[in-house]
């Protein structure tokens, strides 16, 4: 793994998405910018039309699809626990321990994750990491939630609130599409088509808009606990998980970069909204961000041989 190599693998497939979302953070920085709106647009438009733009091209099966699902849910409880334990040998406090869960389970597999498979690996992979993409959101919204809420949301809501995501509406039809052998008339194949190929620029621009409400944290061990766990584990628990799953090639490659993305942007959104440390939360976010292509970089190239 030559210093060229590294440079090469950063500059082709990390610093497009950099330089987008700089430019969304340095757009947010310097003029006042609905986020949570744009935000709303990439949810129930942008999102659930990609997925089910790549679902209804790819050549994934069934087996192929419900191994992703297994995998994804085993990186997240596995990384959860890891978070867990942790936090405990560290003696973080309980709101602490909390929110490095919730950081370190949940990763940026959307606006950072889905760019970086499809200009690393290419369409195969995207097919790959959009199930990753999708059972990571159906899990947050639930599982996620509740971490972030205290004990102020109950089971049942949580769950209900997985029937919200047009994410979900956008697989099911692209199950029922392809079960079916249904072909889509031309202008609406093209409408969507047309909305895939924007959602992930839009992505990028999102998540640097988000990174401009950093906050930061003066808990320093849990932020250093929050950002190492999440850079540092990530890859390790995903290529772990991967072997024992035995996923080829293609599919190894999408899960286990989606694996070591740092943590999710969403996750600042529920901590505010619950009072969950937002401060460590959006300072875990920020900071892991940053220093992802440190991780990511030599990832990448190991993944590519």
């Amino acid at each position: 793994m030559s210093l060229n190599e590294l440079i090469t693998t950063f500059a082709n497939n990390l610093l497009p998405i950099l330089l987008v979302s700089g430019a969304g953070f340095i757009l947010g920085k310097f003029l006042t910018v609905d986020s949570r709106s744009l935000g709303r647009v990439v949810f129930y438009v942008f999102s659930p039309l990609l997925v089910f733009d790549l679902m209804i091209k790819s050549k994934l099966n069934l087996a192929q699809a419900l191994t992703t699902v297994g995998y994804t849910v085993s990186v997240i409880a596995v990384m959860g626990l890891l978070a867990f334990l942790f936090s405990k040998l560290f003696q973080l406090e309980r709101p602490y321990m909390l929110a490095v869960i919730l950081t370190v389970a949940f990763g940026n597999t959307g606006n950072y994750g889905l760019p970086l498979v499809k200009f690393a690996f290419g369409n195969d992979a995207l097919a790959v990491a959009s199930i990753f993409y999708v059972t990571t959101t159906i899990l947050f919204n639930t599982v996620g939630v509740i971490i972030a809420s205290l004990g102020h949301m109950d089971l049942k809501s949580a769950v209900l609130g997985i029937f919200k995501l047009p994410i979900l509406y956008g697989v099911l039809l692209a199950i029922l599409v392809k079960a079916l052998g249904i072909e889509l008339p031309l202008p609406i194949s093209r409408t969507i088509e047309i909305a895939a190929n924007g959602a992930i620029p839009v992505m990028l621009i999102l998540l640097g808009l988000e990174l401009t409400r950093i906050q930061w944290s003066h808990n320093f061990r849990a932020l250093g606990v929050g950002v190492f766990a999440k850079l540092l584990l990530g890859p390790l628990v995903g290529l772990l998980l991967a072997s024992l799953f035995g996923l080829g090639h293609t599919a190894r490659q999408a899960s286990v970069l989606e694996a070591a993305m740092p943590a999710a942007v969403a996750t600042t959104v529920v901590a505010t909204e619950y009072q969950l440390e937002p401060a460590l939360v959006t300072a875990i976010v920020f900071l892991g961000t940053a220093l992802s292509p440190l991780t990511l970089t030599p990832l990448l190239v190991y993944l590519a041989r």
